[in-house]
């Protein structure tokens, strides 16, 4: 396991949907590239 980071130092990327920033999640780690919404709701508003 790597070491401690913190929040501010975790990488970023916006919304397609709404523009919030969103930061690097740990369940997402594998998949960070493909993640776009920030949320089910900004999920579903694409459609």
């Amino acid at each position: 396991m790597g070491r401690m980071r913190r929040k501010g130092d975790l990488p970023s990327k916006p919304c397609v949907v709404c523009g919030r920033p969103m930061v690097w999640r740990r369940k997402w780690a594998r998949d960070w590239a493909q993640v776009r919404y920030c949320s089910e709701r900004c999920r579903r508003a694409q459609r």
